[in-house]
């Protein structure tokens, strides 16, 4: 049986999405990660940094599960949210203006505005515990933010700082980041030990106070060209590092996001979704459900 299948992008960070409303897949929930694989092969798939599965929901409106290219799942992807919000209103599947989507991180809140998804991601985690990072701490006393915390890497000493967008990640400034080594740095401080689960890595270069360069390297997929949980953490960690303001642009080789650190804590994203184009494929090598 064929699998009808939408490919879409968010500023060149790019998703497989199958829709299980209309469709049963017809594997098991412990292959999910085998057909994420699979489908993401830029060279024996369709090709793409992440599958995205769109679900009924008992919690909100529609429920959403994300799978990474090294079939790992992961709780939330700013990017993806907002392609899977931008499905959801062509198809018609809603005239909401602002959806209510179940994720693994929380219930998230994409908005149609101005031709852009903007996207509500929630208030940001600084505790190391919460990200989570393991930094040895004294008896008796909570982790506290890791801010400018030094970290050894490749015989090279980072000053990183770490923020849970529902999802770890950890904020480095670079001078030149055009010329930065990404993908040997990334690689390293993704598997380092203090991080549990892994972590994404964003290197920022400040602009200004109110602008950003980033690139990133996300846990499980690799260098991409645009991370929306990425560049929402970035925006927040060099507001506290005391580089830029509360509102951030952030110039990602794919494009452009625009962070807002709220008053009320909540961070808030806004950013484009395209649909480049539609196909069915046939699913293989998974096991099938009896």
């Amino acid at each position: 049986m064929k699998t009808r299948f939408v490919k879409m992008h968010g500023l060149g960070n790019d998703f497989i999405l199958i829709d299980c409303l209309g469709q049963e897949l017809g594997i098991r929930d412990s292959d999910l990660g085998d057909l994420s694989r699979q489908l993401c092969n830029r060279r024996f798939g369709i090709g793409a940094d992440q599958l995205l599965l769109l679900y009924p929901s008992t919690a909100a409106d529609f429920k959403m599960r994300i799978f990474n290219a090294d079939g790992s799942e992961v709780e939330m992807c700013g990017n993806g949210i907002r392609c899977l919000a931008k499905y959801i209103w062509d198809r018609g599947y809603s005239d909401k203006m602002v959806l209510a989507i179940e994720t693994p991180a929380g219930i998230i809140m994409p908005e149609r505005i101005d031709g852009l998804v903007r996207v509500d991601m929630g208030k940001p985690f600084l505790e190391a515990e919460r990200i989570p990072v393991n930094i040895p701490h004294p008896p008796h006393r909570a982790p506290s933010a890791l801010i400018d915390h030094p970290l050894q890497v490749g015989g090279r000493e980072f000053k990183i700082t770490c923020v849970s967008m529902g999802n770890p990640h950890t904020v480095i400034v670079v001078d030149n980041l055009s010329d930065f080594p990404v993908p040997y740095y990334g690689q390293m401080i993704e598997n380092h030990p203090i991080f549990p689960q892994r972590t994404n890595v964003d290197f920022i270069e400040v602009m200004n106070s109110s602008e950003i360069k980033m690139r990133v390297w996300e846990r499980g997929a690799g260098e991409t060209m645009a991370c929306g949980t990425g560049a929402s953490a970035a925006a927040v960690a060099s507001h506290i590092m005391g580089l830029t303001e509360r509102n951030v642009t952030v110039h990602l080789p794919g494009g452009d996001l625009f962070i807002e650190w709220k008053d009320d804590n909540h961070v808030c994203m806004a950013g484009p979704a395209v649909e480049v184009f539609t196909g069915e494929i046939n699913i293989t090598g998974a096991s099938k459900n009896s």
